[in-house]
């Protein structure tokens, strides 16, 4: 393994050093990256600083093999296939020669957090760039070699060919024996979307191979040699102080290598997990602790949000709305409640350490592989440089949970054991009890009609903790930073635009605002897929439903009305020829329709929910989700497809069934029977289609889907019952069965 001194080293040190011959390209004769994990977990140190060389993005190798290097993290999105194809089709390669390094800070750039539907716009048009600029100059240097003009040359699966002369010449050819230097200018012209060859194929993810065989892919299936494994000891609630604890009748215990206390922070080190796991069992019912209650208790979490919020400030909007609505006739309002949530990741939290050689090395399933470096430079007071954290792929991640926590727990680990992998891997009660969940939220909306049924005003007050408490460097932000002796401090107050994320009507309104209320709950919180746009579009896609129904008018053709989006109509419109529209009612079922851009400035997606009625048993049973999304270039459409199927499962599960339940003394939801989430047999019929839009640039897929489901089925469960459920989950007992004949 190549030592530190090579991160901080420029790009022209490092070619001195390294020796690869490089220039626009690198060429790297054994580059230290695979992708197969089984043969390699610690990787080649090979950063390029300067994050403008093409080198930075895309290198290729002495037997053609383009690698691409991306800082986002693959958290089952898909992007490791999109970012290869995006690459592979401005130079024209083969799919089949083209490999992908995720998210290494000894490898790849600083991108910051793999989080809001960002990766492809971010991430894939930086690749696209430094492909572009290594065509253009490769194209140069072919025309020299092949003795044409650059306007003559043609590339199929990486070969150069002169049309003049039928000459040709590889790409690897090229690049061998020169140094060469280029950097992406962003002005070297990208590949007409009518040429694609690539963009725009559903090409399948070769990472499905390596799970479906059970290759270690995971972050909690990787094993190295002479690894330990350890467990930490969580208190009982976030407040407990640990009093006391027996380490010696710990330290007896069969292989058990070290116990560590330090304040609130105690974990035992055991040579095998299962070891381990039976230590922490004897910890728990050694450890005696002190705690203060929680408050304010579940039943009165909604009343004391609203109660002890901030006073409110107009967050967007034109702050005009108060006057609107004291002119109009048809006023009406209604208050929707979201409870906490949780991330549920399948594969507990799990994080690999090793202090070696000075350097500290963190194997980790972060959505922000440079951030935490950060976090953990801050907590264990290394310099950065000697800190290298390589990112695996989690069961199970769709925003802040476990992650950052189980590697910072995993940093302070392999310190008290030298030279040794040190893995922890958090139990399911923890994961349950300790991730940052999505918060709860309240939200009031108040609008008004005018005589023929049109929207012309409209206010949402949102009452809610924050939804984003990533580390970013502060060690205060890791469960273990605060529990430590002398504990970092949490530097709260991080109330961001998460809260109110999608609050703002897309639809033309005269006027329309969105005040936000900060809260600090009971309960950690930080970012859940979509943010508050989940909680935000369910609340305005259940109002504009009932707005429709006061103004008599179908709720589809209601929306239409209110909007001038043409992309936005086209979306709902390509909906309802797919999956059908039509106001005839069906006893003992119903359909429910909602629509959403997300963020108002990403993907436009629409949605048909459809349920059906049990009435002996007094239930409802989702039957079919049918989306459209408008994602603008769509680079793969069956990873669009994918993404969008799986987002509108993941959302009807939190609409239908989840919510963390608390006491005064604890989280209660400690388990996947405390916390019920969707079995494959509610598992609805998903049908996803897919508007390209191959002119455009691409947009985020990920977030698209979240909120519209939630008031899709909501606005289902009112068409099949008249019960307006306003109170996430929408359980069956919040129906008033008795308005069913």
């Amino acid at each position: 393994m190549k030592q530190f001194d090579d991160i901080k080293s420029g790009r022209r040190e490092f070619l001195r050093s390294s020796g690869y011959l490089l220039m626009g390209f690198t060429l790297v004769p054994g580059l230290g990256f695979t992708t197969e994990p089984d043969e390699c977990y610690l990787p080649e140190q090979t950063l390029i600083v300067d994050r403008e060389a093409v080198d930075s993005w895309i290198r290729f190798d002495a037997d053609g093999i383009l690698t691409v290097l991306t800082g986002k993290m693959e958290l089952g999105q898909g992007i490791r296939t999109a970012l290869m194809q995006m690459a592979a089709e401005e130079l024209d390669i083969d799919i089949k020669q083209v490999r992908i390094v995720i998210a290494d800070t000894g490898q790849t750039q600083d991108e910051r957090y793999t989080a809001g539907s960002g990766s492809i716009e971010g991430s894939g048009n930086a690749i696209r760039n430094a492909a572009a600029e290594a065509r253009k100059y490769l194209l140069a240097l072919a025309a020299k070699e092949l003795g044409a003009n650059v306007g003559e040359l043609s590339v199929r699966n990486g070969i150069v060919m002169s049309v003049k002369n039928q000459k040709t010449i590889a790409y690897k050819d090229l690049v061998k024996g020169k140094r060469l230097e280029t950097e992406v200018s962003g002005k070297s012209e990208r590949k007409k979307p009518a040429d694609y060859k690539l963009v725009g194929k559903s090409i399948k993810r070769s990472d499905i191979n390596d799970i479906a065989i059970a290759k270690t892919h995971f972050i909690q299936d990787l094993r190295l040699p002479d690894m330990v494994h350890a467990r930490v000891m969580r208190p009982p609630v976030y407040s407990a102080r640990l009093v006391s604890l027996q380490t010696e009748l710990i330290q007896k215990l069969p292989g058990v290598l070290k116990v560590v206390i330090n304040g609130n922070f105690a974990a035992v080190i055991a040579s095998q997990e299962y070891e381990s796991m039976k230590a922490l069992e004897k910890m728990k019912k050694l450890a005696k602790w002190e705690s203060k209650p929680m408050t304010p208790l579940q039943d009165q979490l909604y009343a004391d949000m609203v109660k002890n919020g901030s006073d409110g400030e107009i967050v967007e909007g034109d702050k005009n709305v108060n006057k609107a609505v004291s002119e109009n006739a048809i006023t009406l309002e209604a208050e929707y409640k979201r409870p906490y949530q949780m991330h549920g990741s399948i594969g507990p939290s799990c994080a690999v350490g090793l202090w070696k050689d000075d350097q500290l090395t963190i194997w980790s399933h972060t959505q922000g592989v440079y951030p935490l470096r950060s976090t953990v430079s801050n907590l264990v007071n290394i310099p950065l440089e000697k800190i290298r954290v390589i990112g695996m792929p989690g069961a199970g991640c769709y925003g802040h949970n476990g992650a950052d926590d189980v590697g910072g727990d995993a940093a302070l680990l392999a310190l008290q054991m030298p030279g040794k992998p040190v893995r922890v891997q958090w139990m399911r009660e923890d994961e349950h009890k300790w991730e940052p969940y999505g918060s709860a939220m309240v939200l009031k909306i108040k609008a008004s009609l005018n005589a023929e049924g049109k929207v012309i005003s409209w206010q949402t007050d949102i009452w809610s903790d924050t939804h984003s408490s990533r580390p970013g460097g502060k060690a205060g932000h890791l469960i273990a930073g605060r529990h430590l002796e002398k504990p970092f401090a949490f530097e709260g107050g991080g109330f961001s635009g998460g809260s109110y994320r999608n609050a703002l009507p897309l639809y033309a309104f005269e006027t329309k605002n969105v005040a936000l209320h900060n809260y600090k709950g009971p309960l950690r919180t930080s970012a859940l897929r979509s943010l508050g746009a989940y909680g935000s579009i369910f609340a305005l896609e259940s109002f504009m439903d009932e707005l429709a129904v006061k103004a008599g008018k179908d709720p589809v053709q209601f929306r239409l009305e209110h909007l001038e989006d043409d992309r936005a109509k086209e979306v709902i419109m390509t909906l309802v020829t797919k999956a059908g529209w039509n106001l005839k009612k069906e006893p003992g079922a119903g359909k429910g329709f909602a629509f959403a851009q997300y963020k108002n400035n990403a993907s436009y997606f629409a949605v048909k929910a459809e349920v059906k009625l049990d009435r002996a048993a007094k239930t409802y049973r989702l039957m079919k989700l049918t989306g459209v999304i408008d994602s603008g270039q769509a680079i793969n459409p069956d990873g669009i497809i994918n993404q969008t199927s799986g987002g509108m499962i993941q959302a009807a599960s939190w609409t239908m069934l989840e919510q963390v339940n608390y006491s005064a003394n604890s989280v209660e939801s400690q388990s996947w029977e405390t916390y019920p989430i969707f079995r494959f047999e509610d598992v609805p019929d998903t049908e996803v289609f897919v508007i390209d839009r191959l002119e455009l640039e691409p947009l985020g897929a990920g977030e698209a889907a979240q909120g519209p489901v939630s008031a899709a089925i909501a606005n289902a469960i009112f068409d099949a019952t008249g019960s307006r459920l306003r109170e996430i989950p929408l359980t069956p007992e919040k129906i008033d069965w008795s308005k069913i004949s």
